[in-house]
């Protein structure tokens, strides 16, 4: 809003029922499906979709894909279509992963890379040629749950890390049910592992047994 409110009319909306029209609609981690009755007052309603699409419809992409070890994420803008996560390509741009961010670190870099191609569709928008999607090569994901967030206490810590690490903290924090209780986790990064450093002891905050709560 800030970089193109002096040459354009930008409004920030989270609820559908205030939609107007425009020329652009960018909806942006809406897990709502719009009706076309809204949509068709906007030239163009575009969607960032964290998947190499057609591969990665549906829900949580990018979550799916680190649990299935992949290398990168894929962010795809495209145009609302009625079938979900079928419109036709506007852009692709994707980052390395490095195989130890938490689900915030990753969020942030989604979030930067949605602001890059949503800018490139502002300035290239009388220009675009969208290319549209096949349906070969097409995969879908089911919308997560916070049951997907369940660890092994029987697995190591190695096994378990990539489920801990892309666990919403908030949401669907990962957990885990031990003899008769169940434990909430929380993964902090402390820093590189660097030689002969030791880690800061525990603030008495920190030592405080909230965070380790069995829960009944």
């Amino acid at each position: 809003m800030q970089d193109h409110g002096r040459r354009h009319t930008v409004r920030l909306l989270s609820d559908p029922q205030d939609l107007r029209s425009g020329d652009i609609l960018f909806l942006i981690s809406c897990t709502r499906i719009l009706p076309p009755s809204l949509l068709q007052n906007y030239r163009k309603a575009l969607v960032c979709h964290a998947s190499d699409l057609p591969k990665g419809r549906g829900w949580s992409p990018w979550v799916w894909d680190v649990l299935r070890g992949a290398p990168e994420i894929c962010v795809t803008l495209l145009e609302a279509a009625e079938e979900v996560d079928s419109g036709p390509i506007w852009f692709k741009e994707r980052f390395r992963l490095q195989g130890h961010e938490l689900a915030d670190e990753i969020q942030l870099r989604l979030f930067q890379t949605e602001l890059r191609l949503m800018d490139r569709a502002v300035e290239e928008f009388e220009t675009i040629q969208p290319q549209p999607q096949t349906s070969e090569g097409a995969s879908f994901y089911p919308r997560r749950r916070p049951e997907d967030s369940r660890i092994d206490p029987h697995a190591t810590l190695a096994q378990s890390f990539d489920a801990i690490r892309i666990a919403d903290p908030l949401r669907y924090p990962a957990f885990f049910d031990y003899r008769g209780y169940r434990y909430r986790i929380r993964l902090e990064k402390v820093g590189p592992v660097q030689a002969a450093v030791e880690v800061d002891p525990p603030t008495s905050a920190d030592r405080e047994p909230h965070e380790a709560k069995a829960a009944p």
